[in-house]
C-alpha cells in the first residue's frame, strides 16, 4: 500500500489566467480592462489615472473612497 502524499508533497495546479494551458503567459486580472481605445476623452483619463493609483500603491482592486480620492484629484467636485 503506497502511503499518502501529505499536503507539501501534492502538486500545486496554477490555474489563474491561463485556463490550463501552461505555455500561455499568465495574465494579471484586473479591476477593468486594459483597452482604453472605446472610451470618451474624460473617461480615459480617469481610466489611465486609477491604473497609475493602482501601479503606485501596489493594488489590484481599489476601494470606492480610493476611487472617489482618484476623481477629486482630476480636480472634479460636486456642485451643491
Amino acid at each position: 500500500m503506497a502511503p499518502i502524499p501529505t499536503v507539501a508533497e501534492q502538486a500545486f495546479i496554477d490555474r489563474r489566467g491561463h485556463a490550463g494551458d501552461p505555455s500561455a503567459p499568465a495574465r494579471d486580472r484586473r479591476q477593468f480592462s486594459n483597452s482604453h481605445d472605446d472610451l470618451s476623452p474624460a473617461a480615459r483619463e480617469l481610466a489611465l489615472a486609477i491604473d497609475h493609483y493602482k501601479l503606485q500603491h501596489r493594488r489590484r482592486f481599489i476601494t470606492y473612497e480610493e476611487m472617489l480620492g482618484v476623481v477629486k484629484d482630476l480636480g472634479y467636485h460636486k456642485d451643491e
